[in-house]
């Protein structure tokens, strides 16, 4: 998700494991990176060492929700959830939450119709367009999309 207007960049579908989620988000930040260093947020759920070193490796700064909870502790250090980007990141994580919401109740997405992995991400990738049709639709003046303006020319340039 893009955090200043909330629309949805990629997902990503796979087989159900325990640690599917984690590693499909690191396939997507391998997919992202670029020269600068970026962050990425996530539940508690993300708060693995492994996940975390992943991103490091990636140069990219897990803001993830801390797992005190966890034996062991946080995977996270003081250096990283000390910023105020930190506090920030964990506010603006809840719109992902939203995107996940809309695509369960309005995509009507809570179970899939499909069977295979490649069917159901074909669905996901057009729930996921629908989904950001309507964000832009919103983030736009009045509430909707202006066609571009019509060049029209003499009849005299036509011939």
């Amino acid at each position: 998700m893009e955090n200043r207007n909330g629309i949805m960049i990629d997902l990503r579908l796979g087989q159900a494991t325990g640690r599917a989620e984690r590693e499909q988000g690191l396939e997507l930040l391998r997919a992202v990176r670029g020269a600068r260093r970026i962050t990425v947020a996530g539940d508690k759920g993300f708060d693995t060492a492994e996940f975390v070193a992943g991103c490091r490796a990636l140069n990219v700064t897990p803001h993830v929700a801390q797992n005190e909870r966890r034996r062991g502790g946080s995977a996270l250090d003081p250096r990283t959830t000390g910023w105020p980007g930190y506090a920030l990141s964990q506010r603006v994580r809840k719109r992902v939450e939203e995107i996940f919401g809309w695509i369960k109740t309005v995509g009507n997405f809570r179970r899939t119709r499909y069977r295979g992995v490649e069917r159901t991400t074909f669905a996901a990738y057009l729930v996921g367009a629908a989904y950001n049709l309507l964000r832009i639709a919103k983030l736009c003046p009045g509430g909707r999309i202006e066609p571009p303006a019509i060049c029209t020319l003499p009849r005299s340039t036509l011939n």
